[in-house]
């Protein structure tokens, strides 16, 4: 009888604390941003390091007490939604988000998808952050959406430049998926190449998503026997089949493209035939990370068993919206003074060493401020993981 007191006492006692930290926690109001994206289906793994990111960077912002903007202390709540790679369904998560009073969303990840919710977002006041290419997403008249990587038009010409200097590149073929984003990038790709002086000795071969067999597909441009191999906008899941079938019909060239791949998919998908890869990398190198982004690293390594190396860009987002939020509180429920503080915004870049900045970019590109400056980092893939090829700036 006693020992049954004790236990209802010491029972008693603990959930007492489990209320009172509850009720700790609970004191701070939420900010909820959205995440609305890609993480099922052949591109699944952009959607995917986009969702992980931001889940790890607030509860890492969460379990040391918050974010301050103001004089309000928030926890931050990630509501995502998987729209499938399908533009309908990207809509559907944006209304969600308008609904849920959201006006900070992250994606989505691909053009037709960042395109379609474009008149959502611009009647229910919010900002979104996609991982899409299309100029007049960011062009005025257009002003809520925010490029939150490298586009394949700022990428493509470093690295053909860098292959024509470095390895003698002169001829190039391009393949793509027939969908629009990767005919799109495709076609950015052949005018950079061209207006590099490259030849370009094929570029209307493309083929389905659901593609298992790609040695049809692939050997009429073999016959062209191009020096580069420009794989446009391929998905993480097909670029290991391709990269193989290249291989597997005697192409010795290089094989590059502008989109950020896993390198578990391409070790586990064509092992060693993938090693020379080019892609376009995350964010960060070694040398630049700095002992946040190490940190934020081991934490999504810890929350999810592993890592997938575009985080170093996704886990961007997120900070540029509170950062901006930061220096102008109001914004927190009013884009327009989000747009006007995009201008001028400037804060020390918490993921890279020495005296790198946050600040929006695009100029050149877009004519107004809509895209985080990240670096461009090129990454070759070898023996299992990505090295460091180069890394650069744009705008």
């Amino acid at each position: 009888m006693q020992r049954r007191s004790l236990m209802k006492s010491a029972l008693t006692a603990a959930t007492l604390t489990a209320l009172a930290a509850t009720a700790a926690f609970a004191e701070n109001p939420v900010l909820k941003i959205g995440f609305v994206g890609v993480t099922s289906g052949p591109a699944a793994a952009w959607g995917i390091s986009n969702q992980r990111s931001m889940e790890a960077r607030a509860a890492w912002i969460n379990e040391t007490g918050g974010y301050t903007i103001g004089d309000t202390t928030y926890d931050i709540e990630i509501v995502s939604f998987d729209d499938q790679k399908d533009p309908k369904r990207a809509i559907a998560g944006m209304e969600k988000m308008a609904q849920e009073g959201i006006h900070y969303v992250v994606g989505p990840n691909v053009d037709d998808g960042a395109a379609a919710v474009r008149p959502v977002a611009e009647a229910n006041g919010i900002m979104y952050f996609p991982y899409a290419f299309p100029k007049s997403l960011y062009q005025a008249p257009a002003s809520n959406a925010v490029l939150g990587m490298v586009a394949n038009y700022q990428s493509g010409p470093a690295i053909y430049k860098y292959l024509m200097e470095e390895k003698g590149v002169k001829t190039v073929a391009f393949i793509a998926a027939n969908e629009s984003d990767p005919l799109s990038q495709r076609d950015g790709g052949v005018e950079a190449a061209t207006s590099l002086g490259m030849e370009v000795v094929s570029s209307n071969v493309t083929y389905q998503v659901d593609t298992t067999d790609f040695t049809p597909v692939l050997t009429p441009i073999m016959r062209t026997r191009p020096d580069l191999l420009v794989l446009s906008g391929v998905s993480p899941a097909n670029a290991p089949q391709l990269i193989r079938s290249a291989r597997e019909l005697g192409f010795e060239g290089v094989i590059s493209t502008e989109t950020a791949q896993d390198a578990g998919v391409l070790a586990e998908g064509a092992g060693d035939l993938a090693n020379g890869f080019i892609s376009v990398g995350g964010a960060s190198t070694p040398e630049l990370a700095s002992p946040m982004m190490k940190e934020f690293v081991q934490r999504y390594t810890d929350m999810f068993g592993e890592y997938n190396d575009e985080s170093n860009t996704k886990v961007y987002a997120l900070e540029y919206i509170l950062e901006t939020l930061k220096a102008d509180p109001s914004a927190i429920d009013n884009v327009d003074t989000f747009q006007a503080t995009m201008d001028t915004f400037e804060a020390p870049n918490p993921y890279m060493n020495g005296d790198a900045k946050l600040r929006y970019v695009g100029m050149s590109s877009f004519g107004q401020k809509r895209q985080v400056a990240v670096p461009l980092v090129v990454n070759v893939y070898q023996d299992g993981k990505f090295e460091t090829l180069f890394v650069a700036e744009v705008d």
